[in-house]
């Protein structure tokens, strides 16, 4: 018997027993679905937090206080050793650097007439927009002016001022934080949340003014900053860039109270972390292609049993093992194929609904495609060979005594 007749006698088969057929599929069209979701998630996922650190700005340095180690301990105080004083140093002393900004940040309500809100308050400089490449929408950002002055201006995130104002304009208005009144005078172009701070839900106004009126000087080394983000020259001058601005603060500060994260480093690390959690996600979800494939090895081991007589008769009439064996081992495949492509339609369904439902643009990766069908394949012709063995060993006497 050719291969033709082989699988036109195998479809009839699993067509005349639609309900077992559906059910031994059931296994692999989840594994399949599962897979392709799963991976989809994480590659989203990993997209995702890509974007993040792009939205950071491009050449970027961050410098953090604290060692390192102090960092990755967590409980321990961080030393308030960073100052805006470092900053200033940075920008007149290395060459390789284009823009500094410091940043220091605390929480607190921002009020306009009834309206009240919690949000962040970022005490910045005016190099804020040039290192973080943000715009502003409407009237100004905060300037070196205000940074002597210590004036009680503030620059509000787009999402925050409409929030606050409703649709009125918001320039030239006056708002309240902690009960000190602020001038508006700029509005930030929307741009999203990065590193889990929102911008755009956030108010700035001049560092000078954030220590002097909101949280005080905490630093005895000067006005303490958060962080300082830098901006190098150019994506080639980042490594001199580092290694300047490390030498310099060791020689401020008496030694390695600090750390530098640079874009490419944040970027390495989210590729890493997200990379190894797709990883996971598939595995988990293999498992279930696995089970698929014990779940169409013990149907097709009842199907044997239940066809005795069938391959008896076929036996007695001139049919061969091979026959047999083929026509077995084709009803497995099938089975494991069409699940597969079943639960690829709804793997990708379902990444659909996770894109519109979240804000990771999940898309449907081909290789995570290609390779659960493959799989899925692969497990029906594996777990199929025993029983498509049994069959074809069957003896015809045997088998038709015994139906």
């Amino acid at each position: 018997m050719d291969f033709t007749e082989s699988f036109k006698m195998a479809a009839k088969t699993l067509a005349a027993n639609k309900l077992r057929s559906s059910l031994t599929m059931l296994g692999i069209i989840i594994g399949n679905a599962s897979v392709i979701a799963m991976v989809g998630l994480g590659e989203g996922a990993q997209q995702f937090i890509n974007g993040q650190l792009q939205s950071l700005g491009p050449n970027v340095l961050f410098i953090i206080p604290g060692s390192r180690e102090t960092r990755e301990l967590g409980g321990l105080e961080v030393p308030r050793n960073l100052v805006v004083a470092d900053a200033e140093a940075i920008a007149t002393q290395v060459p390789s650097v284009k823009a500094v900004a410091p940043e220091n940040s605390t929480q607190g309500v921002v009020s306009y007439r009834n309206r009240n809100t919690n949000s962040t308050i970022v005490g910045t400089t005016e190099d804020f927009l040039t290192v973080r490449s943000f715009e502003v929408e409407k009237g100004r950002f905060l300037t070196p002016l205000d940074q002597r002055r210590n004036s009680l201006v503030v620059v509000l995130g787009n999402q925050l001022a409409e929030r606050l104002f409703e649709g009125e304009a918001a320039l030239g208005k006056q708002v309240r934080i902690r009960g000190i009144t602020f001038d508006v005078v700029g509005v930030l172009e929307q741009k999203g949340s990065s590193l889990g701070l929102n911008y755009d839900d956030s108010v700035m106004i001049p560092i000078t003014t954030l220590a002097s009126r909101i949280v005080g000087r905490t630093s005895p080394y000067g006005i303490e900053v958060s962080f300082i983000s830098v901006s190098a020259n150019s994506q080639e001058s980042m490594d001199t860039a580092e290694f300047q601005i490390t030498n310099l603060l060791r020689l401020r500060h008496g030694g390695d109270d600090f750390f530098i994260n640079s874009q490419d480093t944040l970027l390495e690390i989210a590729d890493t972390v997200t990379g190894a959690l797709t990883l996971m996600l598939a595995a988990i979800a293999s498992i279930s292609l696995v089970v698929g494939g014990i779940g169409i090895m013990n149907i097709m081991l009842v199907s044997v049993r239940e066809r005795t007589q069938e391959i008896g008769l076929r036996k007695a009439i001139g049919a061969s093992q091979q026959d047999i064996l083929v026509q077995f081992l084709i009803e497995a495949i099938i089975l494991s194929a069409l699940g597969g492509l079943i639960g690829t339609a709804l793997g990708a369904s379902s990444i659909l609904v996770i894109s519109v439902l979240s804000p990771f643009e999940a898309g449907v990766s081909t290789s995570a495609v290609l390779v659960a069908v493959g799989v899925s394949g692969g497990i029906g012709l594996f777990f199929g060979v025993v029983p498509a063995r049994q069959a074809a060993r069957l003896d015809p006497i045997v088998a038709l005594r015994s139906a």
